[in-house]
């Protein structure tokens, strides 16, 4: 009821409540020290669910770039589009023009709380060419093989960094390989990573021009 509701507001309504919740998202992904426990962990788990729900109305709406861009500020992430130095951090900054203007090359998820269900986001972009996930709690294998599915991505990620994801294992790494033009991977403080040497020979066989840094115990 209430998505119907939403989608039946006019434009300029619609905008409004899509920078307001960037605006109430960003704060929450801001606070870092609450107590906790079952209950707080399950309102987290609930909210950040929320944050990563895709709205495929939106994506035709607007563009899988913009759609890309709310998605990954609303869960505390950054972005760089192609032509541009400065790193987009503000929800409700983004800049404004045509659809097919701010073209995602990079993208920072350091301490996001971007997750599987919100990975759908990806799908329609064409021009990114380096991701970081580094203290990600919800970053698992399934992120990474849905990563490695993505034929755009396939096409166009050149550099990838994975650091203090502590769900990640060999088995979310090695479907990297589909990523045919990666030639940089650094691999860093992968508690969940047992096996370093079955990376490594994936990665000799599938990419063999791959630069791959690991700094793995």
């Amino acid at each position: 009821m209430r998505g119907t509701l939403a989608r039946s507001l006019p434009p300029s309504l619609r905008r409004y409540q899509m920078m307001l919740f960037g605006k109430i998202s960003w704060q929450f992904c801001g606070l870092k020290k609450l107590p906790w426990s079952c209950d707080s962990r399950s309102f987290w788990g609930w909210l950040n669910a929320v944050f990563n729900k895709v709205d495929y109305e939106r994506i035709r709406d607007v563009g899988p770039d913009r759609a890309a861009s709310e998605w990954l500020l609303r869960c505390g992430a950054m972005v760089r589009y192609h032509g541009q130095e400065r790193w987009q951090k503000d929800y409700n900054n983004l800049p404004t023009g045509p659809l097919d203007k701010y073209k995602i090359q990079a993208i920072d998820a350091t301490n996001s709380c971007i997750m599987n269900i919100g990975f759908d986001h990806m799908e329609g972009l064409q021009h990114v060419e380096k991701i970081k996930l580094c203290k990600c709690h919800y970053i698992e294998d399934t992120c990474l093989e849905r990563l490695g599915q993505l034929e755009n991505l396939q096409k166009s990620i050149l550099e990838m960094e994975i650091i203090s994801c502590g769900n990640v294992t060999e088995k979310g790494i090695i479907a990297l390989h589909h990523l045919r033009n990666l030639n940089y991977l650094l691999l860093s403080d992968l508690p969940g990573v047992r096996e370093k040497e079955k990376i490594v020979q994936a990665f000799q066989i599938s990419l063999p021009s791959l630069k791959l840094k690991l700094d793995l115990k």
